[in-house]
């Protein structure tokens, strides 16, 4: 599956412009941390775009989130390494990590959640408007973004060999080229 067939599959099933915006955002980090770690850039970006298809039908039910995406994508014929990272991204099922793509996948979601929130704080509500060292801050403030799971954002360190700082700054730079996509 190429990138323009997933983004209709994705807006098939995905109308929530928020959250579309989300799936853009996490496909941008998942392509920089691609570059990084030596992935497959294409396949990580598809998995970060894909990863959230089936959010709208399960979001009452959890415990079903990232299985249905898994079948959906299975269905779809994408790579059964995509279809892996999909499923093992949500830590409520509790599956193992078996490849790079799949922890930084696991990592990089919630990571984007606390990048916009620390741009909305801003002055300017943009992403240019912040730097790493300013997200950083907001990571060790308990109560700010509550849903961005630090625990799994702190994984980058012993899961992909990236201290949390330049981490946070893959993630920051990544979205800050993809801003007008994000409305940020």
């Amino acid at each position: 599956m190429d990138r323009q067939q997933a983004l209709e599959e994705m807006h098939r099933r995905v109308h929530n412009s928020n959250l579309c915006k989300h799936m853009y955002a996490v496909e941008a980090v998942m392509a920089a941390l691609a570059r990084r770690l030596g992935g497959d850039e294409d396949s990580w970006a598809l998995a970060g775009l894909l990863h959230d298809i089936d959010y709208e039908e399960t979001s009452c039910q959890p415990e079903r989130h990232s299985l249905v995406g898994a079948e959906i994508l299975e269905g779809l014929g994408v790579d059964a390494d995509i279809v892996y990272a999909v499923k093992a991204h949500n830590p409520a099922h509790g599956l193992e990590r078996l490849s790079l793509m799949d922890s930084a996948l696991h990592i990089a979601d919630p990571l984007t959640g606390l990048i916009v929130a620390a741009a909305l704080i801003s002055p300017q509500k943009k992403l240019e408007a912040i730097d790493p060292q300013f997200v950083l801050n907001r990571y060790g403030e308990k109560q700010f973004a509550r849903g961005a799971n630090r625990e799994q954002i702190a994984l980058c360190r012993p899961e992909l060999g990236i201290d949390l700082e330049e981490f946070i700054a893959i993630g920051l730079q990544a979205m800050q080229a993809i801003a007008p996509e994000l409305g940020l």
